[in-house]
C-alpha cells in the first residue's frame, strides 16, 4: 500500500463515531413527545410545566445519547450547547407569547379610526375613541428628553474616556452608576418639587420630559462609554501623530468608528423611558384632549393612556380592549426605533472594505 493511502485513511481511523446531523433534532422531538406524556399521565395542565420538563429530558437525553456513541469528552460539549439552546428558548418563549397576547387582544380596535382620534369627550366606558393626543405626547415629551439627554450624556462619556482623570472622573463615574438604578418615581418626585412646587411652573409635558431625560442620561453615558473604550487606541495614536488636535480627533475618527453602537445604546434608552409612566402621571397629569404644546397644561402619553384605560373601565371591555391596542401601538412604536437605529447605525458606520 503506498504512502499516499495509508496518509488518507489515517484521519478517518482516528476519527471517533460522531451522531448524525438530525441526532439532536430528534432528541429534542422524543423529549417533547415524552413530556407531553408525563404532563397527560401526571395531570398536569400547564403546557410551562410540559416545557421544563422537556427541557430537562432534552439534556440528559442528549447527554446520556452521546456519552455512549461519542464519548463523555464529547458528551459535555454536547450538553453545553443543549443547556444554551434551552436558555435561549426559555429567555424567547416569554417574549413571543407577550407579543403573541398584545397582538390577538390589541387587534380587536387598532385601525385607523383608532390611531387619528383622540378620547375627547368619550368616557372611559364608551366604545370609541383613540390614541392620537396620546400619540402626540409620547412623540413630543420622549423627543425632548432625548434632545436633552443624549448630548450631556455622550459628552459625559467623551469626557470620561478620553479626558477624565482623577477624583473628578471617580465622582462622575461614581453619580452615573448610582443614577442608573434610580426608580423612575424618585426622578419624578424631584422634578415634581423642583420644577412644579418651588418654581411652579405647573403640569405639562416638558417637565415629564426632565424626568425622563434623568432616567435616560446614565443609560447613554454607560452605552457611549463602553463603545468609545472598544475604539483601538492606535487610530487615536495615528491621527495624533499626523498633526491633528485632539477634538478633531473624537470628531471625525472616534466618534465615527463607534457611531454604530452609540446609536444603538441611545435607542436602547429611548426604548426604557418610552414606557415609564410614574413620572408622567406625577408631572404631566394626562388629558383626554389634544394639546400639541408640550409647555403648557396636562398632555397625554401611551403608557399612562394605558394606565387610565385600565384603571378607570370599571370592568369595560371597551377600555380593556383600548389598552390591549395602545399597548400593541407603544411595542410597535419601540420596535420602529430599534429599527431606524439599526438603519443608521450600518449607514454611518465606517467602510470596512478596500
Amino acid at each position: 500500500m503506498s504512502h499516499a493511502a495509508v496518509t488518507e485513511k489515517r484521519p478517518s481511523a482516528l476519527q471517533g463515531a460522531r451522531l448524525p446531523k438530525w441526532g439532536p433534532w430528534a432528541i429534542a422531538v422524543g423529549s417533547v413527545v415524552l413530556a407531553v406524556g408525563i404532563g397527560l399521565a401526571g395531570g398536569l395542565d400547564s403546557h410551562v410545566q410540559w416545557g421544563l420538563i422537556a427541557a430537562l429530558l432534552f439534556v440528559f437525553g442528549t447527554y446520556v445519547i452521546a456519552a455512549r456513541v461519542e464519548g463523555r469528552r464529547q458528551a459535555k460539549d454536547r450538553i453545553a450547547t443543549s443547556l444554551v439552546w434551552v436558555c435561549f428558548l426559555i429567555a424567547i418563549v416569554p417574549l413571543a407569547s407577550l407579543i403573541w397576547e398584545t397582538a390577538k387582544r390589541g387587534v380587536k380596535v387598532f385601525d385607523v379610526y383608532f390611531l387619528t382620534h383622540s378620547m375627547g369627550v368619550v368616557a372611559d366606558t364608551e366604545p370609541g375613541g383613540g390614541i392620537y393626543h396620546a400619540i402626540i405626547g409620547t412623540l413630543e415629551q420622549v423627543g425632548i428628553a432625548t434632545v436633552i439627554a443624549v448630548p450631556v450624556g455622550v459628552l459625559t462619556a467623551i469626557y470620561l474616556v478620553e479626558y477624565g482623570r482623577g477624583r473628578l472622573a471617580k465622582a462622575v463615574t461614581f453619580f452615573v452608576d448610582v443614577m442608573t438604578g434610580i426608580p423612575s418615581i424618585v426622578a419624578g418626585l424631584f422634578v415634581l418639587s423642583f420644577w412644579i412646587l418651588i418654581l411652579d411652573m405647573g403640569y405639562s409635558g416638558f417637565a415629564g420630559s426632565l424626568a425622563l431625560s434623568i432616567l435616560m442620561m446614565p443609560v447613554v453615558v454607560r452605552s457611549t462609554e463602553e463603545m468609545l473604550k472598544l475604539v483601538p487606541n492606535e487610530l487615536r495614536e495615528a491621527s495624533l501623530a499626523l498633526g491633528v488636535p485632539k477634538w478633531r480627533t473624537i470628531v471625525k475618527v472616534v466618534l465615527p468608528t463607534s457611531i454604530g453602537g452609540i446609536t444603538t445604546g441611545v435607542m436602547l434608552a429611548v426604548a426604557r423611558i418610552t414606557g415609564e409612566t410614574a413620572p408622567v402621571l406625577l408631572l404631566v397629569w394626562g388629558t383626554g384632549f389634544i394639546n400639541t404644546n408640550p409647555f403648557k397644561d396636562p398632555q397625554a402619553s401611551l403608557p399612562l393612556y394605558i394606565y387610565q384605560q385600565y384603571a378607570n373601565s370599571a370592568g369595560s371591555g371597551a377600555a380593556y380592549d383600548r389598552a390591549w391596542a395602545a399597548a400593541l401601538a407603544l411595542i410597535a412604536f419601540v420596535m420602529i426605533l430599534n429599527l431606524a437605529a439599526r438603519g443608521i447605525a450600518r449607514w454611518k458606520a465606517p467602510r470596512t472594505g478596500r
